[in-house]
């Protein structure tokens, strides 16, 4: 009788159309991966296990396969949606419950400063300490920090500059040597911000004064008061001498150490003195062309709130801050296995490792054959959705054959129950 393989074909064919119907429904899910219903054949044996002419007794769903595949890269205008390009998956957990694994990407900040997902369950990665160094080991939830960046005083000073040769000397015959409201006395001035352990800004005016042929001497002034001697008698903080050519200087050849007093600003606060700050002019060059400062750069800065936060492609979380500063928060561990499609599907647009799968294997993304992240995009589901169409109408002739098939089988019983 061919009932048997008629019905075990509607059984198969629809859950067949089921998959491709779980298929079409997650066209628009990101992080999801197409699945693909693997049948096999069934045969009765003899007793003995021979014979060759047995005839099929139907068919069975032999597994129902994901291909994960890699999806198409979207980008977005949320810079905490990630991507996965390439091999891995965000490891996400409750807590309590083992963790999961996902490609979905669509990542949120909840109120107390975890990076979790539409299901509150919280990215996993390693922890940065207070001042951003990654502490590489287990895996645990990444947690944004709340506090702000505390100040820095500077103690450095890079002064890259020309100045230019065809210029006079402009040192008065007498004392005082410059007078800082009289452009006569020097040739050229730039300033730039320094900042006291407060944090408070410090506004320096370098006044650059030629001296003599090759010679230059260097002044400096904190919120208008002078750095070095007294304001009726200003002294520089160090002496350029170039060679010839006005190539590099051959005095000083080594950053210089000045002190920076304290001062008032305009805003009527005393900022903190500054002490054994070095300058380095080593870089500096004396040519016939306009005075250019090509860089002029410190490492102080003030305090800084929380402002922004970046995912670079390696997995690191850059918080950013008010003051111009960022440091690494922590970084994203992705997981890999040595058989994804032995992963266990469990909603959510997760996965749960099984024996199948294997035991995770944990890198930073870019290391290895895991995949690297591209942060403000997310990956679309691998779905051909004319495809799973064309498959779905396969699958329709399909499910009315087989339905034929008892349809002719009954009328064949029918035919030998009338003869009479």
């Amino acid at each position: 009788m061919s009932f048997q393989q008629g019905l075990s074909g509607l059984n198969a064919t629809s859950k067949n159309l089921q998959v491709i119907g779980n298929n079409i429904a997650n066209a628009n899910t990101f992080g999801a991966k197409a699945a693909r219903a693997e049948f096999a054949d069934v045969y009765a044996l003899a007793l003995n296990g021979a014979g060759s002419n047995g005839i099929g007794i139907g068919v069975n769903l032999a597994s129902v396969s994901q291909q994960f595949t890699q999806g198409n890269i979207r980008t977005t205008e949320n810079p905490m949606d990630l991507a996965i390009n390439g091999a891995g998956f965000f490891q996400l957990t409750d807590g309590r419950s083992p963790v999961s694994y996902s490609r979905n990407g669509q990542f949120k900040v909840d109120r107390d400063g975890f990076i979790v997902n539409n299901a509150g369950l919280r990215l996993m990665g390693y922890a940065a300490d207070a001042l951003g160094t990654i502490q590489p080991g287990a895996a645990v939830q990444l947690q944004l920090p709340t506090a702000g960046v505390a100040p820095q005083a500077t103690t450095e000073i890079d002064l890259e500059m020309n100045l230019d040769a065809r210029q006079g000397v402009t040192r008065p015959g007498g004392a005082p040597f410059i007078d800082f409201s009289d452009p006569d006395t020097y040739n050229s001035a730039t300033s730039q911000a320094l900042y006291d352990v407060l944090g408070n800004p410090v506004s320096l005016t370098y006044f650059f004064q030629k001296t003599a042929d090759g010679a230059w001497d260097v002044y400096a002034t904190a919120n208008g008061t002078t750095v070095a001697g007294i304001p009726s008698d200003p002294q520089p903080i160090t002496s350029i001498t170039f060679p010839a050519d006005g190539s590099a200087p051959t005095a000083p050849t080594a950053p210089i150490a000045f002190d920076v007093p304290s001062t008032t600003t305009t805003a009527g606060a005393v900022t903190q003195p500054l002490t054994g700050v070095l300058l380095d002019v080593t870089q500096s060059t004396q040519f016939a062309t306009a005075f250019t400062v090509t860089d002029l750069s410190q490492d102080g800065y003030s305090a800084g709130q929380l402002t922004a936060i970046a995912v670079e492609g390696n997995g690191i979380v850059m918080a950013r801050y008010s003051n111009g500063q960022s440091r690494p928060a922590g970084q994203v561990e992705l997981a890999n296995f040595r058989n994804p499609q032995g992963l266990q599907p469990i909603g959510d647009n997760s996965w749960a490792r099984t024996y199948a799968s294997g035991d995770p294997v944990g890198g930073v993304p870019g290391d290895g054959n895991i995949g690297v992240l591209q942060s403000g995009a997310l990956e679309e589901p691998n779905i051909d959705l004319t495809a799973e169409l064309v498959n779905m109408i396969t699958a329709q002739r399909i499910y009315q054959a087989n339905a034929q098939t008892i349809k002719t089988q009954d009328q064949v019983l029918q035919t030998l129950v009338n003869i009479r």
